[in-house]
């Protein structure tokens, strides 16, 4: 089980370290077979993706179609109650409205008449969005990897997801996908729908950005495709670390941790405490909680292996520690979190006070749950409307304008040995 670390006992950097530690994923184990995959696709296109189908999830493509159908969707419809709609709709209303706020526009600034200078923002023409299958499909990600893209302005969204054994989509994901107005979806999983959204197939468009979680074939193969495409990020497994003092509420913290650990055996979950009472009581509820999940087996070997609970002695120093892990979830549970927030510098996503849980985050609240992992919260930020624009510079001058700045830019030009870029400037005053 969970393992209590006294930082007053211990030593901090070798804490830091075993906390650092993630199953780290050499990539270059898996480049030559997705390569392969890649390849298979770029040349041969829809044929490729029937055999690969085949192969790697026994479904026969060449029956079924590639592109999901009116008809499925409407099966979808009948297959989820009114309940699950409601809360999709609620989750829609709170994520666009979140993400409205980040929309940017172009913009122009002119000092005087004969220089005007300024930023053109466009939406990418079109994304592709990869949305998990398996036992666990994820109807939220389809939410939170659209919705930014939808307020961006981009046109062309296309949505890939692998097809169950039977050849059909999960309902749920497809409802996810019609209410926020997504209609081109194609039961393509892996690699390979990797390759098709970044070549094009005769059936699938080639996109400009590829967004969406998936497994190691599916990160590896959006690693080898960056630079034909654009793409969000390459995430880790799923963390939460949580700031609590003597105030928190045992049974809510080990719930939270629960919640993560859940996820996935290499997920990480961590308590960082000022109370040693809270320590002890988190993990007899860790225990007690763990008892009754469906997945138990999953979260025991995840908090046995990435889990911790540590006991500081300030709050200030809980702050230092998690500011290095740099957690993708991060929740403050403390008398006066507010207190806390500007002291903290690295989090993907940060839950303020008992009633903020980490899943609030992943549904309903707004924000955007596609989060840096593994650290990379100290340079990186969540999806957002950001990932879907691009931006075009604006440069206007008049001729009495260029003549101010003239001789200084001929001047750089001549000291970079650049002389077709003076002459660029010097022949418009001979």
């Amino acid at each position: 089980m969970i393992e209590i670390v006294n930082l007053k006992q211990a030593d901090k950097e070798s804490i830091f370290n075993q906390l650092s530690e993630r199953s780290s994923v050499d990539f270059a184990d898996y480049n030559e077979g997705v390569q392969r995959i890649l390849d298979g696709v770029k040349a041969t296109g829809d044929k490729a993706l029937v055999q690969f189908t085949k192969e790697f999830d026994k479904v026969d493509l060449e029956n079924i179609g590639i592109k999901v159908t009116e008809k499925e969707f409407a099966k979808a419809y009948e297959e989820v109650d009114g309940e699950y709609i409601e809360a999709i709709k609620v989750a829609i209303d709170n994520i666009k409205s979140f993400h409205m706020k980040q929309k940017q526009n172009s913009w122009f600034t002119s000092d005087d008449d004969d220089i005007i200078l300024g930023q053109k923002v466009l939406p990418l023409r079109s994304v592709g969005i990869y949305v998990p299958g398996g036992t666990a499909p994820y109807p939220s990600s389809v939410l939170m990897n659209s919705i930014p893209a939808i307020v961006a302005g981009v046109k062309n969204i296309v949505m890939v997801t692998p097809p169950s054994k039977d050849g059909s989509v999960n309902p749920g994901v497809l409802v996810a996908a019609r209410e926020v107005g997504i209609t081109e979806i194609y039961k393509i999983g892996g690699a390979q729908a990797i390759g098709a959204l970044a070549f094009g197939t005769q059936t699938i468009p080639k996109v400009d950005k590829i967004v969406g979680p998936g497994n190691i074939y599916v990160a590896t193969a959006k690693r080898l495709v960056y630079g034909y495409v654009d793409i969000d990020m390459i995430a880790g497994p799923s963390e939460i670390l949580i700031l609590a003092d003597e105030t928190a509420n045992p049974r809510f913290l080990a719930a939270d941790m629960l919640s993560q650990a859940e996820h996935d055996e290499l997920a990480s979950s961590i308590l960082i405490t000022t109370s040693e009472d809270i320590a002890e009581n988190v993990k007899i509820e860790l225990e007690k909680q763990t008892a009754l999940l469906e997945r138990k087996e999953i979260a025991e070997k995840s908090l046995a292996n990435y889990g911790k609970i540590i006991i500081t002695d300030t709050m200030d120093e809980a702050v230092e520690l998690s500011d290095e892990i740099a957690p993708e979830h991060l929740e403050v549970c403390v008398k006066n979190p507010f207190e806390l927030l500007n002291k903290i510098k690295n989090a993907g996503a940060i839950f303020l006070g008992d009633y903020a849980p980490e899943p609030l985050g992943d549904y309903v609240a707004g924000p955007n749950h596609v989060l840096p992992t593994s650290g990379t919260a100290k340079f990186f930020s969540p999806l957002s409307v950001d990932d879907f624009i691009k931006k075009s510079s604006v440069i206007y001058y008049s001729k009495d304008a260029l003549g101010r700045v003239k001789d200084a830019a001929m001047k750089l030009a001549e000291q970079e040995g650049l002389t077709a870029h003076r002459n660029s400037i010097k022949v418009r005053f001979e």
